[in-house]
């Protein structure tokens, strides 16, 4: 089998596991909304912690996705054009990542971590 095909496969397989990690993550977070709403009858209580559990699902599959795209373009056709478009699909995916980071976690990246309650001043 050429290394080419090869390279190929590996990036397909990316794909494939990048799919798979969000459809997962996200089944997975759903069925445990699911119980704990079942549980206590509450939604909003537990909304948010199925929000960061389907985001972190797809943050881990955009980042196979974006290696499977980094592999085939770079290792099977490194054109000027092919890198180009790579650029643009790992720009916007960073983007999206970046994006639903800043959603999850509530503030912004450069912003340091909220000292919990009690904890101030406690060194």
């Amino acid at each position: 089998m050429p290394t080419k095909e090869i390279i190929q496969h590996i990036g397909a397989l990316l794909d494939l596991i990048g799919v798979l990690v969000i459809a997962v993550g996200v089944t997975v977070a759903t069925v445990v909304f699911a119980v704990r709403c079942g549980r206590t009858r509450q939604v909003v209580a537990h909304y948010r912690a199925y929000r960061q559990g389907v985001g972190r699902a797809i943050l881990l599959g955009l980042e196979f996705l974006v290696g499977g795209d980094i592999i085939r373009t770079v290792a099977v056709s490194p054109t000027f054009t092919s890198v180009g478009v790579l650029a643009l699909i790992v720009a916007v995916r960073t983007f999206l990542s970046f994006s639903l980071e800043v959603e999850l976690d509530g503030r912004w990246p450069w912003q340091g971590k909220l000292p919990r309650a009690g904890q101030a001043g406690a060194d």
